[in-house]
């Protein structure tokens, strides 16, 4: 006999749902050139704000639901059952634990981004309405300041999360130089928009650079757009979601 309560069950089936789109959000950033071989897409625990779902150490595209592993935010596995871990998973624990109103992230290395985290008299900044979300400017994290001039620039520790995470701030994407970025969101459908359109925005900044002096938007533009814009995330989503899932 099923015991289960009407809200136990309805919580299962959210937590399913979760589990569901993060596998979604793994194919999506892949198939739209956000991520590749490398990076890596989680979300905080419906259930657990101490704790996030990210996938095993895969490509994100063959990222399937038994990949998924629930972590605790000091980057300790809760259940990984001998599958190997992304050396990365700080960056996720630490900023989820300095924000607590992040509720998922994205790390890629993102081509047209790159160059701006190695350029800082270019600050990546929003310049069309969909980009809304860069508000006045993409801070860059320097890991030379906090762990020397010979590291392989990799996010491997608790400490370096931890400085990543206070570079971000209060913004929703930091740079890393040399490295690609991180882009967090109150949702994961808004997270994985941003992490699209910081890559479109980076494009269209560096073409527009070429043409001449650019005109951003203001900080009430951005705050604006972004308002205006995200509250149709599940538009691109879906979208996103059925392109990607044609291509299996």
């Amino acid at each position: 006999m099923n015991t289960q309560t009407p809200q136990a069950a309805a919580a299962v089936s959210d937590s399913d749902d979760l589990l569901q789109d993060l596998v979604h959000a793994n194919h999506i950033l892949f198939d739209e050139g956000v991520l590749d071989a490398f990076g890596h897409v989680s979300v905080r625990h419906p259930d657990r704000p101490d704790r996030f779902l990210l996938a095993r150490n895969m490509a994100p595209g063959l990222v399937r639901a038994e990949d998924i592993i629930e972590f605790e935010l000091d980057g300790t596995p809760v259940d990984a059952d001998g599958r190997k871990v992304y050396l990365e998973r700080f960056i996720h624990g630490e900023i989820y634990r300095a924000r607590p109103d992040v509720m998922a992230v994205v790390h890629s290395h993102s081509p047209s981004v790159v160059p701006f985290s190695a350029v800082k008299s270019t600050p990546l900044r929003p310049m069309c309405h969909m980009s809304g979300f860069i508000g006045e400017g993409a801070p860059i994290f320097e890991i030379r300041d906090v762990a020397g001039d010979a590291t392989d620039l990799l996010i491997r520790n608790a400490p370096l999360g931890e400085s990543l995470a206070h570079s971000l701030g209060d913004n929703n994407v930091v740079l890393m130089r040399g490295h690609g970025a991180t882009v967090t969101g109150p949702t994961l459908k808004q997270a994985v928009y941003r992490a699209v359109y910081v890559e479109v925005n980076a494009r269209l900044q560096a073409d527009a650079l070429r043409l001449g002096p650019v005109e951003y938007l203001t900080p009430g533009e951005a705050k604006t757009a972004m308002e205006m814009i995200e509250g149709q995330v599940e538009r691109p989503w879906q979208l996103w979601k059925q392109r990607a899932q044609a291509r299996r």
